[in-house]
Parts: structure tokens; C-alpha cells; sequence
């Protein structure tokens, strides 16, 4: 048999080419919080199983919806110094290939929900899928500054699924861990916007840096992550939580404020990417502060 050329074997499909489109890391820290939400619902883990089809069937659909957002945004993706490697752009996947690989893993995710899980959180994953995949990739990206802010609601469902997967009805807790992450991704996305601006102006898309400019928009990351300083308290205030959560919140808090004002009035070259990456062990150590909390107030 004839040995495929150097060229062929370089550009050939691999497995992690297939991981790359879904966005591990981004659906990682999402499951993360769904498992959170679930967590919360009761004293103990009393279904594993159910938890464990629940994780999988948000993680796959989550996944689909990151493979959308690569195939729209391929030509965007060509025009970026971070996304020019991508499967798609670099040719080793082709779009037939991206779109059976999504098609799959939605209706794969959506089924195991709805079967095994309840319909609820399949209509409102599917809800996830369609707010972020098109809402947002093909619209909102495209058409204002604030496409962050409203995008921000489709992956601020994660958590409100994991609660809904376990209860099979929406309660005020599982809508407040949902807003939670609401509130704090334009204060997490933003740094890293002003950080890859020179991209974002290449490629013509609205991001808030490049429609008003940068200081304005580390206005906006402090006003943000004063507000996400003041919502981290509802879960104490509303009883659902208790004072060792309120003291996390309130040092995490404290710190994300901390590196928003150091991008505002000291900024140096990595501030930015430092705040960026500083939101998103603040989310995760939150959300672990939420489980601990919960935990102790069984004893």
C-alpha cells in the first residue's frame, strides 16, 4: 500500500483536531459549574449515575456549540495571530467534517437528556446551544459592542442545568448561580479583548475595545466587577449559603477588583492577560467556595 506524502500526513485529521474544535478548556470550566449547581440541590450526592449522564449530555451539547462558533467564524479565525492554527483555518479539518461532528454530538447530548435526564434541561441545553452557537456567533458578534454582555446569557446556563438536571423544576437558587456567571463574563472576556485588540480590528469585529476604545472599557471591567462583587453576596444574603462563603466571596471579590483597578491605573504589558486569567480561577474558586459552604452547613 502507498504511504500518504509528507504534505498529506501533515494536513490529516487527528483526533485533537476534533478535541480543538470543542473547546476543551471553555467547556471544562462550564461543566465545572453545572456540577456545582447539581451539587447544591441536596445534602449528599444521592444519584451519581444521573450526575454523571447529565455532565456528559450538557458537556456534548456545549461541545456542538463550540464547533458553530468554529465553523462561522473561520474567516475570522484566518485574520487572528491566536486562531490562525485552528483546525478549520489550516485546512485539516473541512466543514462537512465539523458539521457532522456537531450535528452528532448535539443530538447525542439532547437525547441522553432528555431520556435519561428530564425534558426540561434538554429544552433549556438546547436553548444554551442555540443562544450561543447562532444568537451570538452569527449575530450578536457581529452587530454591537454589548455582544459579550447578551451572549453571556447562553453560557451562564451551565449551572442553572446542572440544578434543573437534579430537581427537574427552576428554582430562584439555580437562576442566582446563573447570574452569577452572567454578570461576570463581560468582566472576564473584556480584559482579554484589550489584550488581542490589534485581532479583533483585523478581523472587523465590534469587541468594546475597538468601538470605544480602551480605557473605557477598563471603566467597564471595574463597573462589572464591582457589580459581580455585590451579586457573589446574594447567596449568602438570600440564605442559601453560609458566612464562610461570604468571607470567600468577598476576598475572591476583592482580588479580581484588585487586578481591574491594576489594569485601569498601572497597567503593564501582561496586566491585561493576567486579569483575563485571574477571572477564571476567581469563577472556579467561587463556585468551589459555594460546594465547601454547602457542605459544612450539613453538619
Amino acid at each position: 500500500m502507498q504511504q500518504p506524502t509528507k504534505a498529506y500526513a501533515k494536513n490529516r485529521a487527528h483526533w485533537r483536531d476534533y478535541l480543538r474544535l470543542c473547546k476543551p478548556k471553555v467547556v471544562l470550566l462550564l461543566l465545572i459549574t453545572a456540577l456545582v449547581g447539581m451539587l447544591l440541590t441536596s445534602p449528599g450526592i444521592n444519584d451519581v449515575a444521573l450526575m454523571a449522564i447529565a455532565i456528559i449530555g450538557i458537556g456534548l451539547v456545549a461541545s456542538a456549540a463550540a464547533v458553530v462558533n468554529h465553523l462561522v467564524d473561520v474567516n475570522i479565525d484566518s485574520k487572528m495571530t491566536r486562531t490562525r492554527s485552528r483546525p478549520l483555518v489550516s485546512g485539516r479539518l473541512s466543514s462537512v467534517q465539523a458539521i457532522t461532528f456537531s450535528f452528532l454530538m448535539a443530538i447525542s447530548g439532547l437525547w441522553l437528556l432528555t431520556i435519561y435526564v428530564n425534558p426540561l434541561t434538554a429544552i433549556l441545553t438546547l436553548a444554551g446551544l442555540f443562544g450561543y452557537a447562532f444568537v451570538y456567533t452569527i449575530y450578536l458578534k457581529h452587530k454591537t459592542p454589548q455582544n459579550i454582555v447578551w451572549g453571556g446569557l447562553a453560557g451562564a446556563l451551565p449551572p442553572l442545568l446542572g440544578w434543573t438536571s437534579m430537581t427537574n423544576s427552576i428554582a430562584s437558587e439555580g437562576v442566582l448561580l446563573m447570574l452569577i456567571i452572567f454578570v461576570w463574563t463581560p468582566a472576564h472576556f473584556w480584559p482579554l479583548a484589550i489584550d488581542r485588540i490589534e485581532d479583533y480590528k483585523k478581523a472587523k469585529v465590534p469587541m468594546l475595545p475597538v468601538t470605544h476604545g480602551i480605557e473605557y472599557t477598563k471603566n467597564s471591567i471595574i463597573v462589572y466587577t464591582l457589580l459581580l462583587n455585590l451579586v457573589s453576596w446574594l447567596p449568602y444574603l438570600s440564605g442559601m449559603n453560609g458566612v464562610s462563603y461570604l468571607v470567600a466571596a468577598i476576598v475572591l471579590g476583592g482580588w479580581f477588583l484588585y487586578y481591574a483597578l491594576l489594569l485601569k491605573f498601572r497597567p503593564q504589558k501582561k496586566t491585561a492577560i493576567t486579569t483575563f486569567y485571574v477571572s477564571i480561577i476567581y469563577l472556579f474558586l467561587l463556585f468551589i467556595a459555594l460546594v465547601v459552604d454547602h457542605s459544612l452547613l450539613q453538619f
